[in-house]
């Protein structure tokens, strides 16, 4: 991202820092970037446990995925109170019903690459187990198309907070929203980190530097108030979350083409 800003930046003349986002701080990007993403996953769950009269308290977190969504999602369900059992990366996952320890294991995976057991508590489990283990939230927050028809039925969570981009099937979906699970669509949940690279741009345009807590105050308002937004289509019109923020962002789109006239 710097090299792009700084060879557009050169082709203009002048230093442009607007032109893309996701820079280095020291080149205009923004504070808070990184951990953008994982927080606003925490941010909607946090608002989903609100309306289903749950509390965050020593609730089963399962984690697919590690890193600055995965990985920094458990870091804040950690320390909200929550007990993250199972979390996994691209080629295992480990396991402890009681709460897995969950700074040793970061700071092991950091360094090794790679999940060791080390406590008898504690057992290597697949992607797979780990999406159907018994807890009341789930995020998958690696890749796409990891809960589908075939595994849908065995998924035991309460809630899924889809922290990775499509991580769920059209076939899955129809089944876990016959099983009353509350899912957090991915258009939602993940949306923190094209907030805050949006506030990157804000901040460039008007040679600002927000602060982290600034960062973090103004994500933490816009995921709350996006997520009342969608759940009440939901519950009005009485279709399911994902259905629900389609309706309100394509809707959005479509108010704002009739607004400007023909030319669009």
């Amino acid at each position: 991202m710097a090299w792009m800003m700084d060879t557009y930046s050169m082709l203009k003349g002048y230093s442009v820092p607007g032109v893309v986002t996701g820079k280095p701080i020291e080149l205009g990007g923004s504070l808070g970037r990184f951990e953008a993403t994982g927080r606003g996953v925490v941010i909607t769950a946090l608002e989903a446990l609100k309306f289903l009269n749950k509390p965050i308290e020593g609730a089963k977190v399962a984690i697919q995925g590690c890193g600055n969504v995965g990985g920094v999602a458990a870091k804040h369900f950690d320390r909200l109170g929550a007990k993250v059992i199972a979390i996994s990366d691209s080629m295992r996952g480990i396991y402890n019903e009681r709460g897995l320890d969950l700074q040793r294991i970061l700071e092991y995976k950091a360094k090794y690459q790679c999940f060791v057991c080390e406590k008898k508590e504690e057992s290597e489990i697949t992607n797979q187990e780990l999406l159907e283990l018994d807890c009341d939230i789930l995020v998958p927050a690696a890749i796409e198309n990891q809960i589908t028809e075939k595994n849908a039925p065995r998924i035991e969570a309460k809630i899924i907070v889809e922290g990775a981009n499509g991580p769920t099937t059209p076939e899955a979906d129809e089944i876990l929203n016959e099983k009353a699970i509350f899912i957090i669509p991915d258009i939602l949940a993940n949306a923190g980190g094209v907030t805050v690279s949006y506030f990157e741009w804000v901040q460039n345009l008007q040679e600002l530097i927000w602060s982290e807590e600034e960062v973090l105050d103004r994500l933490t308002r816009i995921m709350q108030r996006s997520f009342k937004e969608v759940l009440e289509i939901s519950l009005s019109k009485k279709i399911p979350m994902r259905t629900a923020a389609l309706v309100l962002g394509i809707g959005r789109v479509a108010e704002a083409t009739r607004l400007r006239g023909i030319y669009p």
